[in-house]
């Protein structure tokens, strides 16, 4: 398409260069150049219409001519071209804001157009904030998969396939551009995509009946303190209905419960659940999360320390659990992007697991399976009877 626009401008008598950029690209060899090459040969109308080199393209004419560039380290010299009708960057996802900043103001021309192409991975990414997430009409925004390409091999169909089977929890990323919200090896990789597959992530309201039980995973006050991380969800006979999520790092404790008052998480209405360091006074204003959050007039649970391989615990009773959850789509995204990111630290030398990576996933995630332990730990307790019912917790004898 770069190469018809740039027939058409040729045709009229206009001048000036088709920048095809890259946030990396050391040499040529990383550039577009090739694909475009190829491009205009399948087409011979066009082919006819250009000069191709080993290290150029441009119309037959001179007026039009491909320029590259690589916008990590070049682009302070893309401000030195003149008259770039066009630029097209692609691979876009890694481009930083301080590209974006320098590049769009090097587009001089009142018809310029910038066209980028990318992958989604990450909402938090500049190119998704700066074009997918922003209202500006004059940007056009399309989406195209593999569906809608008309000579879409049968080498890349089988590839569909097969990830489609044995990497579910890729396929959506790799093939249908969603973004990556899950790593490849991580813990609930699975659950999450069988959660979605069966519509158990969507609009789940909270029963107004019900008890809110709130699962924490403390963090501490100051800017290199572990975010404090809090899952809202109800338990509904057999089913956990998840329905927010809340993570905040190094504020303090009346900061969380500004949260929880202004989501109608009241006392009256709410419970907390602690894990067993919430006995544990907070370094800065030396009081611990149990006491303060009793003194703010909550029903406070703290779970007991499971000892050696805590972690690994929480994991399994996690796992055990996600056919019984349902998410609230809405609220509780962030939260699931944790879940999807957590994952075993490795030792690649040695080839062996090193339990769980503590990272920015691991504390959401930890908060997660605290509230799967909860919930499985009064059945652990009870003995078998002859009959019982039904109630809030799951099934009691």
């Amino acid at each position: 398409m770069t190469a018809v626009r740039g027939f058409v401008w040729s045709s009229a008598g206009r001048e000036g260069i088709i920048l095809c950029g890259r946030q990396f690209m050391n040499s040529l060899e990383d550039s577009s150049l090739e694909e475009i090459k190829a491009a205009i040969r399948s087409e011979p109308w066009l082919a006819a219409h250009y000069e191709i080199g080993e290290k150029y393209v441009r119309t037959r004419d001179g007026r039009i001519a491909y320029s590259f560039s690589g916008l990590d380290r070049n682009i302070d010299s893309v401000k030195s071209k003149s008259r770039i009708l066009l630029c097209w960057v692609d691979e876009a996802e890694p481009v930083t804001e301080d590209a974006w900043t320098k590049l769009i103001p090097t587009l001089r021309e009142e018809d310029s157009e910038l066209w980028v192409t990318w992958n989604p991975e990450s909402k938090k990414s500049a190119t998704h904030k700066r074009f997918r997430a922003s209202e500006d009409p004059r940007f056009k925004i399309a989406e195209m998969n593999w569906r809608d390409n008309p000579r879409f091999p049968r080498k890349l169909e089988r590839d569909r396939q097969r990830d489609l089977v044995q990497r579910p929890e890729q396929y959506d990323h790799i093939w249908e551009g969603a973004f990556k919200t899950v790593t490849e090896g991580a813990y609930y990789a699975a659950a999450l995509i069988q959660a979605r597959r069966e519509g158990r992530i969507g609009h789940v309201a909270a029963d107004p009946l019900m008890t809110i039980r709130l699962f924490c995973d403390i963090g501490g006050t100051g800017a290199k303190a572990d975010a404090f991380a809090m899952w809202a969800v109800q338990f509904v006979g057999r089913e956990i209905r998840v329905l927010n999520y809340y993570e905040a790092v190094g504020q303090p404790l009346a900061a969380h419960l500004n949260w929880m008052r202004s989501q109608g998480y009241t006392p009256d209405r709410a419970q907390v659940w602690l894990p067993h360091d919430g006995k544990t006074n907070d370094r800065v204003f030396d009081v611990s999360y149990e006491s303060a959050f009793r003194d703010a007039g909550y029903h406070v649970t703290v779970i007991p320390n499971q000892g050696k391989g805590a972690a690994s615990f929480r994991i399994e009773a996690a796992r055990r659990m996600f056919p019984s959850i349902w998410f609230n789509a809405e609220t509780t995204e962030p939260g699931r992007d944790a879940l999807g990111s957590y994952h075993e630290k490795k030792d690649e030398a040695r080839g062996i697991g090193l339990g769980p990576e503590h990272d920015w996933a691991s504390h959401g995630s930890d908060a997660f399976g605290l509230m799967c332990v909860a919930y499985e730990e009064p059945k652990q307790k009870r003995k078998p009877s002859g009959g019982g019912h039904r109630g809030e917790g799951g099934w009691m004898g």
